[in-house]
């Protein structure tokens, strides 16, 4: 079973806010004691992390689902629930977040960078809260808000410094072997690699981080075999080290080799041409084809080290001319506002946060609950909206989880 996953499903749930309480000062000689209800405790939130310390989503391969913690009721005395606790995930640095539709929503790059997955629902307020000169005993509070939930995309790209690019069986996972402690299935057949594997070579006072990429086919860029989840590892690299094979069991020769491996590259992504590169020869010791340019071998390590040198003067080049690595976000804030929108059975839906909180009552059958969820609504604009929208006398009207009747002097 494979070790490594660079792709995988997550699924995010925040935490519920609790609920706020109804509750009267009970104490002796205060016959009529006011509002004390504490506020609910804000749901935590669920945050994502590049951490250089995980190298693949094999943790989310069959146990996709993280919830952080809900939020702690009110209770009386003013006193307040506790938040929920927040879930920070760890992620391999070059983490892309996509949504279901494939949309980026974040790029963590290297270690530390974080982005805020699902947001915790906020606590609903006690009943102490809605005390006014009018309402001297309010007999209801705010349930919590529910907290975000979604399905998210993860897909991993490699960090390195070399990626090593070539056909089956053309000599990477020796030479990885070879120059670096990463160890890596190695045998006389193709397809041997079938998931990368980061190895890092020294040489003098420079460290190479290297990519051994699974083999490219003919097509690759197209998804032939597994092109373009081979592909997607090579974005990252700053330096591309080509290797053709010179001892090619189905005798093609090498140029044509580079030609298929240039195409691949260009046709999956063009600018991948103009990072710095090295074509070399492998397996030297028993080329039998020829090859005018860099040859190496492996096994007997022949010209390993001048091609290590070159690859260390091109790293340190690209490394220097590069900005800092940085995550990238991309925010989608909340629409703020009233929207309405009629369903196919009629009911008008009213969307925005504020609306739904504003009916979102422990209870709303008192006069006094509803007085101030018609007050609330008018504030907010909903009435307009509605009106707008072709809203008509006795039409149903649905705000979050309850629904109300249209009347021109405001929702029943």
């Amino acid at each position: 079973m494979s070790s490594f996953v660079d792709e995988a499903g997550l699924h995010v749930k925040a935490g519920d806010g609790g609920a706020g309480a109804v509750s009267f000062r009970r104490e002796a000689h205060v016959p009529r004691g006011g509002p004390d209800g504490g506020d609910g405790g804000k749901g935590g939130d669920v945050w994502l992390v590049a951490d250089r310390n995980v190298a693949s989503l094999l943790a989310f391969r069959d146990h996709p689902h993280r919830r952080a913690g809900a939020g702690v009721h009110g209770q009386g005395g003013g006193r307040s629930g506790a938040v929920g606790s927040e879930l920070r995930v760890a992620v391999p640095e070059g983490t892309t977040v996509k949504d279901k539709e494939g949309r980026v929503l974040a790029d963590l790059v290297g270690a530390g960078d974080s982005w805020l997955a699902a947001a915790g629902g906020r606590g609903g307020r006690g009943n102490a809260r809605f005390l006014t000169n009018r309402r001297r005993a309010p007999s209801f509070a705010e349930q919590g808000e529910v907290g975000e939930e979604r399905w998210l995309k993860l897909e991993l790209r490699l960090m390195a410094d070399v990626a090593l690019v070539g056909f089956p069986n053309a000599g990477k996972s020796t030479l990885i072997s070879r120059v670096s402690a990463a160890k890596p299935k190695v045998a006389d057949y193709p397809f041997t690699t079938l998931e990368p594997h980061l190895g890092v070579a020294r040489f003098d006072d420079h460290e190479l981080v290297i990519a051994d990429i699974p083999g490219l086919i003919e097509g690759a860029a197209e998804g032939r075999g597994l092109g373009h989840q081979f592909l997607r590892h090579v974005e990252r690299a700053r330096v591309l080290l080509v290797l053709v094979d010179l001892a090619s069991m189905d005798e093609s020769l090498p140029d044509d080799q580079e030609t298929v491996l240039l195409r691949e590259l260009e046709r999956y992504r063009p600018e991948l041409l103009e990072r710095p590169r090295i074509v070399v020869g492998t397996k030297a010791d028993v080329a039998a084809l020829p090859w005018a340019g860099e040859r190496v071998s492996a096994v007997t390590g022949e010209g390993l080290r001048p091609v290590l040198g070159r690859l260390a003067e091109l790293v340190e080049e690209a490394r220097a001319a590069e900005p800092a690595a940085e995550g990238v976000v991309v925010h989608r804030p909340h629409a703020e506002g009233v929207q309405v929108e009629r369903e196919p059975n009629g009911t008008f839906l009213v969307r925005g946060r504020q609306a739904e909180r504003a009916v979102a009552l422990s209870d709303v059958t008192t006069p006094d609950a509803q007085q101030y969820v018609q007050r609330r609504l008018r504030k907010l604009g909903v009435d307009r909206a509605l009106e707008r929208a072709g809203a008509r006398e006795g039409d149903l009207v649905r705000i979050g989880g309850l629904t109300f009747e249209y009347q021109e002097e405001g929702l029943r």
